[in-house]
């Protein structure tokens, strides 16, 4: 094609025609991204995609880069051998409307709500106006809907949505104007639940035998609310709202639909068909417990599809106010049939009943569970027909509680063990040993030594400890056997207001409602410690003791007098001088200087984007301390910032006690946990909580700090922490919190928008190009072959350098391997007397001339091969910031202007060692680069761009050291490696420094 009207004026006839040719070339050859095309006018330069339209407005407003005469970006490529483009097919996708009212017709719902389905039969059918033949009336409003649930649009955004759109279609469509006659077209699709009156003092519930019932039968009081003017006497007329209320959401209805669908279907038998079995701990299925199950239950264990799951419940607050104490408590189901990935997303996370506030319902919870024990032993004695969606088969489905997951305080409350007070250790029960303090007015645990192994030599040790040795060994925890033993004779007796029997006091308060199930006393972990407010606890005992924070530290004067009572550590006690007490300076106590160190170096501290929050905000440097800290700012700490912040500080024991102890944290978390490295573990634990006896005053050894010892013990026995901790639960009511619209009836509100979510997730399946509300996507999901984020440019590269990064793009291409070996080989017979340093030197000077010419010459070269002959173009764009791999990648400039850290990267790379320039038998090994990025390129080779990173890499040899406790310590000062500046993007992860 003729190509001199690039130059000639834009105004001219020839100039306009020459732009509609290159218009017509690009369309026809160049590859087609949803109709973009790369504009090649002066100012975009090939770096955006623009619409033919806009093109062509840039051409004629701009004009064409003069320099652009081999239209490489716009399909122009030497000849080649190619596989021809398959024609494209005419298929229409549609929804699958008529599949989910199908779906919805089983179960006898169609007989049951015949009015409702046909209504739903005949908005299936309406079109959404005249003409239109995507949309129907019901599948246009289970799509904006869906929009609704994803992004939490409030319900007066919606309507005026809904206003506009119907004011934007043609006059005779159907589109509703308000969200109640959204919500009424999608009524149908709602599951049941089950709303039940209670009693206010949680004695019982209205239901079976007391469902008539208009007084409390225990105490007398009202089932309802009685008004002003109002009488509860006989004959008069009730208000008609109850006193209490809570909600029942039947969950062998909600199981039928998890089943219906096939891809749900076929991922609740993950753990009998696609779980990776090699030893390792990674899922509830790997650990013994679930083992255990099987052997004891065989008829259980036969069909893979019996859902085990577990139970979670905490008090919230729905009116998300620090200053209402309003309690609302919803029970959550978690399916551990499903992946890893899946099960503790939101979309998996059935709510199964709500309990009123505003008080908790404390021990009383068993009065509220009473509907869904019910309904669980039936799915495990008798069982409950299913229909499999993805087998196409009906099967018998029984269902299981695998463990429960809640906070210290729930814990007691469904366990029915008192966790206050002297004995306050679920496992080790009656042989807690504690001591109650004289002077502090606690109550503090002690003697984990009795945890060590029989000989160790901190069991000899007097004076560090309370001035005994120590002799017994660990106590043994109970069986669920036992525990069941202890309670089966306790007279539970439900309500606030009752009175309970006058009998000696018991470390049981009740007879849990969960040893009604049958297999209940055959788990080895029944109730689980909650790894999340434990490690929260415990780090902020640390920072309280160790910037002596007013209110939080654990050391002080009552301490050193109950030392003194105690009669240990001499050395500690207060002295009086005058009118004034002095408190000697313990092995933590930190100098004003070693605060002010410890907090600027909080406050200094870079993280990743999205790693966590902005630590620096919760540093006050002026006062030494760190004021609202949240759980997973107190995970961070432990797991990352606290090791490295006390570098330099404190005596040497201590600070290694303590990095020990955060070391530990670390570990247990671990999503894969080696079950022979558990044993090392438990005595690492216990061995952490004795150094920190020897270092810290007995007020820091609460029962937090001692459950430390038995966290091990539940991870051997039943599960990875990740998957049994409260962090999933406590996101997902952040969820329920936003549901609430009425601050008059908080949980009918969370309650009516859970059923709504419902049933927009399960219409979502059968809706094209609608994304499941409850598996958010990422944020990353578009960039996981690379996108620029921000501060982009063109620059023209010289060719050296430009050869220098396309020689290191060849030599990491799969599919130019074979030809980078032919090529050595080729250098050698060449030239033989060469040894092998030189010639891998001769081959990075000639490959790629070779290689082009190798390629050019073939006829079966792949395109890829032929585009990477030809080069990448000279034009190179140029970021300051990049998203691939899942991660954001920023340039040492940018990272300077960020509130965070994303120019760190580390890779480990293979690479040929000499011994010599001589040696002709290199060592090919494995070496660890550290660096940061200067610059990000993206080289265009017509059809494809390849993002390679440009970093400053730290000599090896006398940049990164390790010290004795496993920190890699890196001086960025320490430049090397100038030569190789260049890695491919796609090869890297993010690194911290």
């Amino acid at each position: 094609m003729d190509r001199r009207w690039m130059k000639t004026a834009r105004i001219t006839e020839e100039y306009e025609n020459g732009v509609e040719g290159f218009l017509k070339f690009a369309k026809d050859n160049a590859s087609d991204n949803g109709g973009l095309y790369f504009c090649p006018c002066v100012k975009c330069l090939n770096g955006r995609r623009q619409c033919l339209d806009d093109i062509r407005t840039h051409l004629i407003c701009d004009g064409i880069c003069p320099t652009y005469t081999k239209w490489i970006w716009h399909g122009e490529l030497p000849e080649m051998s190619s596989t021809p483009p398959t024609a494209p097919t005419d298929q229409q996708v549609g929804d699958q409307i008529e599949d989910m009212l199908r779906d919805l017709g089983q179960e006898g719902f169609r007989q049951a709500n015949a009015p409702y389905y046909d209504t739903l039969d005949n908005d299936s059918k309406i079109p959404l106006f005249i003409g239109c033949t995507k949309y129907t009336r019901l599948s246009g409003v289970l799509a904006l809907v869906n929009l609704k649930a994803r992004f939490g649009w409030s319900d007066k955004s919606f309507n005026e949505l809904l206003l506009l759109l119907k004011n934007m279609l043609p006059g005779d469509n159907t589109l509703p104007k308000t969200h109640y006659k959204a919500k009424k077209i999608l009524c149908p699709v709602g599951m049941e639940y089950q709303k039940i009156h209670a009693f206010r003092n949680d004695c019982i519930l209205y239901r079976h035998e007391f469902a008539e019932l208009h007084n409390c039968p225990t105490c007398g009081v009202s089932r309802y609310k009685v008004g002003s003017g109002a009488s509860s006497e006989a004959g008069s007329t009730y208000i008609v709202w109850p006193a209490k209320v809570c909600w029942y959401l039947p969950v062998i209805p909600r199981f039928k639909r998890l089943f219906a669908n096939a891809e749900d279907a076929k991922n609740l038998t993950w753990h009998a068909d696609g779980r990776t079995k090699d030893g390792l701990l990674c899922h509830p299925a790997d650990s013994p417990q679930w083992k255990k199950v099987d052997h004891l239950y065989p008829v259980f264990v036969e069909d893979p599809r019996n859902l085990r799951v577990g139970l979670a419940s905490d008090g919230m607050n729905p009116f998300r106010s620090l200053s209402c104490n309003h309690s609302s408590w919803p029970v959550l189901l978690i399916i551990y049939n499903l992946p890893p990935w899946l099960c503790i997303k939101r979309k998996y996370i059935m709510m199964s009943m709500m309990i009123a506030g505003p008080r908790q319902p404390g021990n009383d919870i068993d009065v509220y569970l009473a509907p869904l024990i019910e309904d669980l032993t039936k799915l495990w004695v008798e069982g409950v027909d299913m229909y499999d969606g993805n087998a196409h088969e009906s099967f018998m489905l029984r269902a299981m509680i695998f463990c429960t997951i809640n906070d210290f305080p729930a814990y007691g409350n469904l366990s029915g063990y008192s966790v206050k007070g002297h004995l306050a250790c679920p496992i080790c029960e009656k042989d807690t040993t504690y001591i109650q303090l004289k002077h502090g007015k606690k109550t503090v645990y002690t003697r984990h030594r009795r945890f060590l192994q029989p000989f160790h030599p901190y069991r000899r040790l007097k004076k560090a400890f309370d001035g005994t040795s120590e002799i017994d060994s660990a106590p043994i925890p109970l069986s669920g056997v036992e525990v069941f033993d202890r309670v089966k004779n306790i007279c539970n007796i439900y309500g606030k207001t009752q009175k309970k029997d006058g009998t000696p006091k018991n470390i049981w308060k009740k007879r849990s409602i969960f040893f009604d199930l049958p297999y209940w006393c055959n788990l080895d972990v029944r109730h689980c410690l909650d790894v999340m407010h434990v490690e929260k606890n415990v780090c902020d005992s640390l920072v309280g003791i160790l910037l002596n924070i007013k209110g939080k530290t654990k050391d002080g004067l009552k301490c050193r007098q109950d030392l003194v009572e105690m009669g240990v550590r001499h050395q500690l006690h207060p002295v009086s001088k005058g009118l004034r007490t002095y408190l000697p300076p313990t092995c933590h106590t930190m100098s004003t200087y070693e605060k002010k160190s410890f907090c600027h170096c909080l406050k200094n501290v870079k993280v990743p984007q999205g790693y966590s929050s902005n630590i620096k905000s919760l540093v006050s440097v002026d006062e030494m301390k760190m004021v609202g800290l949240k759980s997973h700012d107190c995970h961070v700490l432990m797991q990352q910032l606290l090791p490295v912040a006390i570098r330099g500080i404190l005596l040497d024991k201590v600070r290694i006690a303590k990095t020990r102890l955060c070391f530990f944290f670390n570990a247990i978390c671990s999503k894969v946990i080696d079950p022979k490295q558990l044993d090392d573990l438990e005595n690492e634990a216990t061995i952490i909580i004795c150094q920190l006896e020897m270092y810290f005053p007995p007020t820091f050894f609460d029962i937090m700090i001692h459950l430390l010892v038995h966290l091990v013990r539940e991870i051997r026995l039943c599960r990875p922490v990740y998957l049994q901790w409260m962090y999933p639960v406590e996101r997902y009511m952040k969820v329920l919190k936003s549901y609430t619209k009425n601050q008059y009836r908080p949980e009918a509100s969370i309650v009516e928008r859970y059923v709504a979510e419902e049933a927009i997730e399960f219409c979502s399946a059968y809706i094209e190009d609608a994304s499941p509300v409850g598996i958010p996507e990422s944020r990353h999901e578009a960039t996981r072959q690379g996108r620029g984020t921000r501060g982009f440019n063109v620059v023209i590269m010289d060719r050296q350098k430009l050869s220098q990064v396309h020689l290191y793009v060849l030599n990491n291409t799969a599919e130019v391997i074979p030809y980078i070996d032919a090529h050595k080989e080729y250098v050698a017979t060449s030239h033989p007397n060469m040894n092998m340093m030189r010639v891998l030197q001769e081959h990075n000077r000639s490959f790629i001339n070779w290689f082009r010419n190798t390629i050019f010459a073939s006829d079966s070269a792949s395109k890829t091969l032929s585009l990477l002959a030809v080069g990448p173009n000279l034009n190179v764009l140029t970021w300051k910031g990049y998203d691939i791999n899942n991660y954001s990648f920023y340039t040492k400039s940018q990272d300077d202007k960020s509130t965070v850290q994303n120019s760190g990267v580390m890779i480990n790379a293979h690479s040929d060692h000499f011994s010599r320039a001589s040696d002709n038998n290199p060592i090919r090994a494995s070496m660890a680069y550290y660096g940061v990025i200067t610059d990000i390129w993206e080289l265009d080779y017509g059809e494809f761009r390849v993002p390679v990173f440009k970093c400053q890499w730290v000599n090896g040899n006398v940049g990164v050291r390790q010290n004795k406790l496993g920190f890699t310590l890196v001086d960025l000062q320490r430049i090397g490696y100038k030569d190789e500046p260049f890695i491919m993007a796609a090869q890297w992860y993010p690194y911290r420094y």
